[in-house]
């Protein structure tokens, strides 16, 4: 986990935290199996990732993208070109993948007093 995000990482979190987009709610550097995302929506299964300059291997991407989706996320890829000149239509396409997808379970009828949670979803660690 990095304590200092790269500029673009920190512009998206200011849009995503606190439940900006849609009401979702979003964790940022959440461990997902082995690996790190950039930032996951629990509720829809959906990891967004920021690549940089670093990401000039599209079977790289590939692979690290592979892996989420074996567990059953979502996997968006926006660039830091995308987040740093159009926020706006990055957060718009967010919105309209976070609508297509369904929640990852239902609410229980009978919620427990002390907390909600999401069954199936692995352990996850944030840096909020």
């Amino acid at each position: 986990m990095r304590n200092q995000p790269a500029e673009p990482e920190k512009r998206l979190w200011q849009a995503l935290r606190g439940s900006q987009l849609g009401g979702y709610k979003f964790r940022r550097q959440a461990v997902i199996g082995n690996a790190i995302a950039d930032f996951l929506c629990p509720q829809k299964g959906l990891i967004v990732e920021v690549d940089g300059h670093t990401h000039t291997d599209p079977d790289a991407d590939a692979r690290r993208t592979k892996r989420p989706e074996a567990l059953g996320f979502t996997v968006v890829r926006v660039t830091n070109v995308d987040v740093m000149s159009n926020l706006e239509g990055v957060q718009q396409m967010l919105l309209a993948v976070l609508e297509r997808l369904p929640d990852r379970r239902s609410p229980h009828p009978n919620p427990s007093p002390e907390g909600e949670g999401l069954s199936g979803l692995p352990d996850c660690e944030t840096d909020q």
